[in-house]
């Protein structure tokens, strides 16, 4: 098979994973309003309620995907709404007619994030026992909603600024820190997250339809919780600081803030039990597994029969890598795991630690990592077409969704003096394969549930 069709097909099984959490089919396809009844039938649960109860209905929203889970909600309660505001990632906006869209910056934070933050604790504070708010929360709503954290201790105001969430971001981005761990942070740095928000929103119900880009869906981990319970503590976060050594690479209003937390001379996050949280409906519309099956679907549809081997990939990328490019080469050399034709396939959210001064993303890391093992021994994996990609068009700082690593690009590499080791060790990716031709860009696919990684395994052409 060349390995131009098998960059086709990996696509193909790609985008059938994406269609699958597609967030404005999702709630178009699983809300209906019968009456003045709304009801929400999910494959993990469901809601009703009656908008006759309320008096208005205000929207509220962040993350890569919350636009056109916006559009779905206008189409099905049209002029119910009274009003809403949404928070975007640059460029990720889709036409909306009631509810206005606000535009900032990720992952790491700006000033029109803190501005839109501040214009959704408004509403919140606004609503009433006669208001039903709609939460609409995807990935990235974290970095969109950078509130900073603002109080008193011992008699002293303590106000955190944006510039030390960006510096506390950039720390925790370079060290290779999970997401859960970043997020940890960020809850305890913020006004809205951790379920802080709800406490703005109480007395008003609220119903949040949330689409997962958390390795195992975690609520309290989705944009860092805004709308669900947090376990854990300023302890946990001053922890993590100690475990990647970084508690000099941040401000020190930062540090200081997190001892004065756990010193309990600061309020704690929302905890589990709070009556604030009785007030909350929370509904998961789309994971990282719905993807992985759709894509697994398709790789059957088109002969590839599927082994999914896991929802949550986590680890360092690389080292993701070797694990993949390890099962690849035994599959195709003693059917061990799979016999070829095959698609093996994974997902999740692994990590970069940076140690250079290159470009490039989690997936594309893992892409170039693939490469080098495909290097070591390139006739072995002859027949073996990888590609991993995130979800949402945008792989870290950059325009691709992710990578492929084929023997046409070992070929390629070879043919322009590129030594793929030597640009892994420099965290250089993207310069890497945007010279060779192997980057996959997308552009915004408005939805956002993790990475995707797919295997084609098929007997040498």
């Amino acid at each position: 098979m060349k390995n131009a069709v098998a960059r086709d097909h990996l696509i193909r099984i790609f985008k059938a994973g994406l269609a699958r959490v597609d967030p404005y089919r999702m709630i178009r396809d699983r809300a209906t309003l019968s009456g003045d009844r709304l009801s929400v039938d999910l494959e993990n649960g469901g809601a009703g309620i009656y908008l006759s109860d309320f008096r208005r209905i205000v929207v509220i929203g962040a993350g890569k995907a919350s636009a056109p889970m916006a559009r779905a909600v206008e189409e099905i309660l049209g002029d119910r709404i009274d009003r809403g505001v949404i928070v975007v990632k640059y460029g990720h906006t889709v036409p909306l007619g009631i509810i206005e869209t606000l535009e900032s910056d990720h992952p790491v934070p700006d000033a029109n994030g803190v501005a839109g933050a501040r214009r959704i604790i408004e509403l919140a504070d606004d609503a009433d026992e006669t208001t039903l708010v709609i939460g609409l929360v995807s990935g990235g709503g974290s970095a969109l909603l950078p509130l900073p954290l603002e109080g008193t201790a011992d008699g002293n105001p303590v106000r955190l600024t944006l510039e030390d969430k960006r510096q506390t971001t950039h720390a925790l981005l370079a060290c290779g820190a999970a997401i859960e761990e970043i997020n940890c942070i960020r809850k305890h740095l913020s006004g809205v997250k951790g379920g802080r928000l709800l406490s703005h929103l109480a007395p008003a119900r609220s119903l949040n339809f949330i689409l997962s880009d958390v390795v195992g869906d975690d609520l309290s981990s989705i944009a860092s919780g805004i709308t669900a319970p947090d376990l854990t503590t300023y302890g946990d976060a001053l922890s993590i600081l100690e475990k990647y050594r970084i508690a000099g690479k941040i401000p020190e209003a930062v540090v200081r803030a997190l001892e004065l937390g756990n010193a309990g001379k600061l309020p704690e996050t929302l905890k589990p039990g709070d009556p604030a949280e009785a007030l909350a409906t929370n509904l998961l519309i789309g994971t990282n597994r719905g993807a992985l099956n759709a894509a697994a679907e398709e790789a059957s549809r088109m002969g590839y029969p599927p082994v999914k081997l896991t929802s949550r990939i986590t680890g360092e990328a690389r080292n993701v890598a070797r694990f993949l490019s390890a099962i690849a080469l035994d599959s195709a050399q003693h059917s061990l795991l799979a016999k070829a034709p095959a698609c093996i396939l994974s997902g999740g959210e692994p990590t970069v630690t940076i140690r250079g001064d290159g470009k490039g993303g989690r997936n594309q890391e893992m892409a170039l990592a693939f490469l080098v093992e495909m290097a070591r021994r390139p006739d072995a994996f002859d027949g073996v077409h990888f590609l991993s990609a995130a979800t949402d068009g945008n792989d870290g700082p950059t325009d691709a969704a992710g990578a492929f690593a084929d023997r046409d690009l070992l070929v390629e590499a070879e043919r322009s003096s590129l030594n793929p080791e030597a640009f892994l060790n420099n965290n250089d990716a993207y310069s890497f394969f945007e010279r060779i031709g192997g980057l996959l860009k997308t552009g915004p696919t408005n939805t956002n549930v993790c990475d995707l990684q797919m295997i084609l395994v098929k007997s040498p052409d």
